[in-house]
């Protein structure tokens, strides 16, 4: 059995937990309402503001989907109080970006400027001219949508140039001329 699998997910005050007959589960909370179809090989018990999920037999599959099942429920959960955020840094000359309405523009040295429009259900804020953060309750999207931020123009490792994760560490390498001579 799966470790991860075995915790329980408490449930905290305000969060509804619905799981249907076809597995699918329903929270919601005051951050919003997210659903996702969970694995017919487990099975959730509710009881005392805890939820515990149990694989339905001892089978290959049903201890593969346990600690899966288990984690997305307690994202779900999560998102649906605190929320998810993943913050973006923009390092290079000129490089900054700007909100206009559900609009991120970003100038990243194209000869256009970069626009996107947010996801439903994210956010984005534009604290300071190179630094983004995507803010939402579902964890996937929220990571989804900042690495397509960042797909723009990824640090390359001699300049350090590009959008990166605000905890991301980029190996530098050295140029050319640092090179030995033979």
């Amino acid at each position: 059995m799966s470790r991860i699998g075995k915790k329980p997910v408490t449930i905290p005050a305000g969060v509804e937990v619905k799981v249907s007959d076809s597995n699918l589960v329903t929270v919601k909370g005051p951050k919003g309402e997210l659903q996702e179809q969970i694995s017919k090989k487990i099975k959730f018990e509710i009881a005392d503001g805890v939820l515990t999920a149990v694989p339905v037999d001892e089978s290959k599959e049903a201890g593969a989907m346990h600690g899966l099942a288990r984690t997305l429920v307690n994202n779900m959960v999560v998102g649906v109080t605190d929320g998810f955020e993943k913050k973006l840094q923009m390092i290079g000359v000129g490089y900054k970006a700007e909100k206009k309405g559900k609009v991120l523009v970003m100038n990243l040295g194209y000869s256009h400027p970069v626009e996107m429009e947010d996801p439903e259900g994210i956010t984005t804020e534009v604290t300071s001219p190179t630094e983004i953060i995507v803010k939402g309750a579902n964890k996937a999207v929220v990571g989804n949508y900042a690495a397509n931020i960042r797909k723009w123009r990824k640090p390359e490792p001699y300049k350090g140039k590009g959008i990166r994760y605000s905890d991301e560490v980029v190996r530098r390498k050295e140029g050319k001329a640092g090179a030995k001579k033979k």
